[in-house]
């Protein structure tokens, strides 16, 4: 199963995270900080040939009424030059609450500065890949299980083949 690469992009920080090569667990792997590691796309680059990712999500800032927010554009942009740089899927996700829910789970430990970034991103592939489960080993349907359609199927048209929809 190819693994998916997932960023949480903020003013300062960005979060990075991957899925296991099944496509069910999603771990935070790190953060960049653009005032101290240079490039982030060269970092997506050497990151998704290191794991041999095959798709990429960009957290897209909404807010609570899941309307543009001042962070949107951004994303956005990131997520353009991405795809001219990668030549990879690049999928724009909603963020909502992942920092929230990253400080709550990190409420009382001790963990490095910028880990919070890390653990967003990983909630937002978590989040992704149980909308959007893995198909069976092989990608082959069980016996007397129907095929289904998935949203890793569909091209970013939003229709794929017999008008399956996002």
């Amino acid at each position: 199963m190819p693994v998916i690469l997932a960023l949480d992009p903020g003013e300062r920080r960005t979060g990075i995270a991957v899925s296991d090569p099944t496509g069910s667990l999603a771990r935070p792997l790190l953060t960049h900080d653009r005032l101290h590691d240079g490039s982030l796309l060269a970092l997506v680059g050497r990151l998704c040939g290191e794991y041999e990712v095959v798709r990429v999500l960009v957290g897209l800032p909404l807010t609570q009424m899941g309307e543009r927010g001042p962070r949107t554009e951004h994303a956005e942009a990131l997520a353009e030059r991405l795809r001219a740089v990668l030549h990879l899927p690049v999928e724009l996700v909603d963020e909502r609450y992942t920092s929230l829910e990253a400080d709550r789970i990190l409420r009382g430990k001790k963990a490095p500065k910028g880990r919070r970034d890390a653990v967003a991103a990983a909630l937002l592939l978590q989040t992704w890949l149980e909308r959007d489960p893995p198909p069976p080993a092989g990608g082959i349907p069980s016996e007397g299980e129907a095929p289904r359609a998935s949203r890793r199927d569909v091209p970013p048209s939003g229709k794929g083949d017999g008008g399956v929809s996002r």
